[in-house]
């Protein structure tokens, strides 16, 4: 007899659901967030199941971690790709569990993929890094107002992110509220600087890029510490059968629903990894500064349409090239990229 299992993971609890290739349930309950109340549940189905399916929540790695060091075949549920059936009335979180075995037995369940355990801190380093460079230019942009509104004078981010030598406060000098105000951020910039030195340090030691993805900096706007974190969020190459599949994932492809070539509405923007998505955003602020290129591709786009759409076009180019940088490997080439 062949069993399906679907665990709906909550922070503190979860509830299994498994059915029978039948399609009938014959085990739910409700439980603690315990490893041993979890694989005392499960094993007396154990050796019928052909599959447990956990959903891609904030928390799921330990639970799958969990079970496939004890043997068990685990699949990674994508909840941005399952829909719903909307016609249902009633809907909970044992339904959902059934649910998510239901989709596995029937071959259709849309699955995440399960990185690598040894290879998830340091990835999730780097995404850190990711955080406090965000909020480094919350406040670069906020110190950067404060000086021009009440200044009339426009600093660009290079003179805000030196550490060496403090050009902005003093540009407040007299003003005791605007001076606190502006050291504050200066302060605040600067150490989330250091914080991110030390990330990138400990990265740079510990991570090499891999022959597959040995030609990632030579891309335009992708420097180490970008190439590092392409390298460890695509995971396998492979993976992606397709360019298309791969810059879909990277969210760089637009969203649009039409029927009978009306337009009806768009589709799910978060279906993808937002770290991709913010690693090419990145690319494309470097590339097209510092390469022709890309500078001249960028403008062109921008006088037909706006910068938005200039700065979505430019990333979608090069998550295109990074695939085939990445699937052939082989060095990046403007030339062919940009051409006219």
């Amino acid at each position: 007899m062949q069993l399906y299992a679907g665990i709906d993971l909550h922070s503190t609890s979860n509830h299994v659901g498994i059915i029978n290739s039948q399609d009938r349930r014959v085990y739910r309950k409700k439980l603690a967030n315990a490893p041993d109340l979890i694989l005392e549940a499960l094993a007396p189905f154990k050796k019928n199941l052909k599959g447990v399916v956990v959903e891609s929540t904030f928390n799921w790695y330990w639970l799958v971690d969990l079970l496939m060091e004890q043997g068990y075949r685990l699949h990674l549920a994508n909840p941005s790709a399952i829909k719903k059936y909307e016609g249902l009335k009633h809907s909970d979180d044992t339904h959902d569990a059934f649910w998510l075995a239901h989709l596995l037995r029937l071959g259709i369940l849309p699955e995440g993929y399960i990185y690598p355990k040894a290879q998830r801190p340091v990835r999730d380093l780097l995404r850190k890094r990711g955080h406090l460079v965000k909020l480094r230019t919350s406040l670069i942009l906020s110190l950067q107002g404060i000086i021009h509104r009440n200044c009339g004078l426009r600093v660009n981010v290079n003179q805000v992110k030196k550490v060496t030598q403090d050009e902005v406060v003093p540009l407040l000098a007299g003003q005791q509220d605007l001076e606190l105000s502006g050291r504050v951020s200066k302060e605040c910039i600067d150490f989330l600087t250091g914080k991110i030195r030390q990330i990138e340090n400990a990265v740079q030691n510990k991570v090499k890029l891999q022959s597959a993805f040995k030609y990632l900096p030579t891309i335009s706007g992708v420097g180490k510490i970008l190439s590092m974190t392409i390298m460890l969020e695509t995971g396998p190459i492979d993976r992606f059968a397709k360019v298309g599949d791969y810059v879909s994932y990277c969210r760089k492809v637009p969203t649009k629903w039409t029927s009978n070539g009306k337009h009806k509405g768009k589709g799910n923007k978060k279906n993808g990894n937002r770290y991709l998505a913010w690693a090419f955003s990145e690319a494309v602020e470097f590339a097209r500064r510092y390469d022709p290129n890309a500078r001249a591709y960028f403008n062109r786009k921008a006088s037909k349409t706006n910068r938005m759409v200039a700065h979505s076009a430019l990333a979608h180019k090069l998550a295109r090239a990074a695939y085939f940088v990445m699937k052939d490997v082989v060095p990046f080439d403007a030339a062919k990229l940009f051409a006219k």
